[in-house]
């Protein structure tokens, strides 16, 4: 936990310092909104690797990081960016070709899983999954568990109700709780001391800051601490959970900020056609991420009147107008 007033940090410097190869780490954001995606661009600019991934709903950073080889293991309840991909191509590829193991939940396991973390307890039930091949059907092997104390020893257990016939619930799944190395979230705004407001929906963000080891958030809007003050009850993550901020405007792009700036439908377009064919995918990697200094270089070679296309509306919170085709 880190209690030091100001926070503030460079995004290089934060993904140096708390990302490291075979660390246990989370993104926040939901398929194509409000994915970390500057500090996912800067993790595989530095090369880091094996990491073990843990998401709720995710999908372009989940499937960068794929793509660039950076993650060995993956837990996640989807996986898929919208039309764009309904599965996301590089992990898919990843998937067949073996060289990622991946378990799967439902959407609502996965938030218990955080949730669970986050309270401190080994493990928490629900009746989520019941009835499907989630219980039967495991990612991970026995071998693999005993071999890795990180991991739990099974993917889940179904148990009878300990209260008997009293709820309506004679059979309960149990799922184990996650505890990251390190989560990073991008949100709309933060100060340096790290409280943290999301505009809009928070997804499972919450659940997985307060699960975490570690916390580097990037944001939109670096506001002064009296700012977020004045409204204590819209604000959802304390200064104290949070490790680092990193003001990075454009830190969720191509994917959507809630009342910020929509996602990229042509930069997605375009990933989809670089992300089916692995030749394409290797230029993809050089032209946009290894050969690019940082996130700001990206949005330079993006261009100032296409940022502007995606620019949210006031009153709607999204880009109004915009060719989603």
């Amino acid at each position: 936990m880190n209690i030091s007033k100001n926070k503030e940090a460079g995004l290089k410097e934060a993904v140096k310092k708390y990302v490291s190869p075979g660390c246990h780490i989370s993104i926040g954001g939901f398929t194509a909104s409000r994915n970390p995606m500057a500090a996912v661009y800067e993790i595989i600019r530095q090369r880091i690797d094996n990491l073990h991934l843990y998401a709720h709903s995710n999908g372009q950073g989940v499937d960068e990081l794929i793509g660039a080889g950076c993650i060995s293991r993956l837990e996640i309840a989807y996986a898929g960016n919208g039309r764009f991909a309904p599965t996301c191509i590089r992990f898919k590829k990843a998937v067949h070709k073996g060289s990622i193991e991946v378990e799967d939940y439902s959407n609502y396991q996965m938030t218990l899983r955080f949730l669970a973390g986050a309270m401190g307890v080994p493990f928490l039930p629900t009746r989520s999954s019941l009835g499907t091949d989630i219980v039967s059907k495991w990612g991970f092997s026995s071998k693999m568990r005993k071999l890795d104390t990180r991991i739990p020893d099974q993917k889940l257990m179904v148990i009878d109700n300990p209260f008997g016939s009293w709820g309506d619930a004679p059979k309960l799944v149990l799922v184990p709780a996650i505890n990251c190395d390190v989560t990073i979230i991008h949100a709309q705004k933060a100060d340096r001391e790290g409280t943290v407001r999301m505009e809009g929906l928070t997804f499972s963000d919450i659940e997985q800051v307060k699960s975490a080891k570690h916390v580097i958030v990037t944001c939109e809007e670096l506001v002064e601490p009296d700012f977020l003050k004045a409204n204590p009850d819209q604000n959802q993550i304390p200064s104290f959970c949070v490790n680092a901020v990193v003001h990075v405007p454009y830190g969720a792009y191509p994917t959507a900020c809630y009342r910020y700036y929509d996602y990229d439908p042509n930069y997605l377009n375009e990933y989809r056609r670089f992300a089916e064919d692995d030749g394409l995918y290797k230029i993809y990697i050089e032209d946009f991420i290894y050969g690019l200094k940082d996130h700001e270089a990206l949005l330079n070679k993006m261009g100032k009147d296409r940022l502007e296309k995606i620019r949210a509306d006031l009153r709607t919170g999204y880009a109004v107008g915009l060719d989603r085709r």
